[in-house]
């Protein structure tokens, strides 16, 4: 989703000036990128989404009134929310579990480098995820370590409200296959997929792919 000019709008929520400045500078630069609002705390996000009309939001986590995983669950769960990548200091298992579950499309640390910060902020946009292999693989370790058996019950129960081409799809989703990828395992074509994918999400009543990845794996016995 952006602009008819083609640009991604982004919105910067941090409590941190110096760090909502640095970030707006850094993408003020780019020709496809817009910052169209800064606000400095989660209790500001929905009225900052509703002025400015962003394709990104860019979250911090701890923030003063509001932290930014209930400032993601809440703007997630309103129609038409824009994506939402949380960025943080802090990386534990715990944070990142909890901002997938919140329905953030993807997860960086303040320090990563700005080329993969943009990466991240174009392929959200265009309905990718953000998360990488190895924030992956820590998640559903963490899933496993922590015991998830109420979530395996109710997750399975989902799944198995689905066809088998469904959970085909749903299967690669949680090993973090792009849909391209997903089309050439399964011979199908990229519009076949995001299609799969739409119907997963409306079926399973989800926000994005990443929670069709975290339903996977609270099924899984691993």
């Amino acid at each position: 989703m952006t602009t008819a000019d083609g640009c991604v709008r982004v919105l910067v929520v941090d409590d941190d000036a110096l760090v909502r400045a640095g970030l707006s500078m850094m993408l003020s630069g780019l020709p496809d990128v817009r910052v169209v609002g800064e606000v400095s705390d989660g209790a500001d996000v929905l009225g900052a989404v509703e002025e400015h009309r962003p394709d990104v939001v860019l979250m911090d986590i701890r923030m003063p009134r509001v932290d930014g995983l209930a400032a993601t669950a809440t703007l997630r769960s309103r129609p038409e929310a824009p994506e939402v990548i949380v960025m943080t200091t802090f990386d534990t298992d715990d944070h990142i579990l909890k901002a997938m579950r919140a329905g953030a499309s993807g997860f960086l640390l303040k320090h990563t480098p700005p080329r993969d910060i943009v990466e991240a902020i174009r392929r959200v946009a265009s309905g990718e995820p953000m998360l990488s292999p190895d924030v992956l693989r820590r998640m559903m370790t963490y899933v496993a370590a922590a015991g998830v058996d109420p979530r395996r019950a109710r997750a399975r129960a989902a799944l198995a409200l689905l066809s088998e081409g469904e959970r085909g799809v749903a299967a690669l989703v949680g090993k973090g296959y792009t849909n391209a990828e997903i089309g050439k395992e399964l011979s199908i074509s990229v519009a076949t997929v995001k299609a799969y994918v739409s119907r997963l999400l409306t079926k399973l009543d989800l926000n994005n792919r990443v929670q069709i990845a975290l339903l996977v794996h609270d099924a899984s016995d691993s």
